[in-house]
């Protein structure tokens, strides 16, 4: 049988770990330094995954009866878990919001040069 507490703990641990590097990529995302973000997401992507195998591996102890009386660490590790992969989807529609921002700010710049050059014709 697994160590529920430590494999909680796992859980806890990638998730956390994956809401730190997300909130990382939303920072950078909001100071327009987008060079850095498509690889921060992967790499939160890749800790809520591993966070994700020790999750199914619980559901699969579970499904066979084996568990017993779930651990309050454990609940914890849950909720811990899915709020950041909600998490994960609003920073990514924020993330798209920024660049989106970015881009008509670009536009809308070189539209008003072109506008102030024509001043001077």
């Amino acid at each position: 049988m697994m160590n529920i507490n430590n494999l909680s703990m796992q859980i806890i641990l990638h998730a956390g770990n994956a809401k730190a590097i997300l909130h990382e990529a939303l920072e950078k995302a909001r100071t327009g330094n987008f060079s850095e973000t498509d690889q921060l997401l992967k790499e939160a992507s890749d800790e809520l995954l591993k966070a994700h195998k020790v999750q199914t591996s619980f559901i699969q102890e579970d499904a066979q009866e084996k568990l017993g009386v779930l651990p309050v660490i454990l609940v914890h590790a849950q909720d811990h878990l899915m709020t950041v992969m909600s998490e994960k989807t609003l920073i990514e529609e924020m993330m798209y919001l920024y660049k989106r921002q970015d881009r008509l700010e670009r536009m809308v710049e070189k539209w008003m040069a072109t506008k102030e050059m024509e001043k001077f014709d």
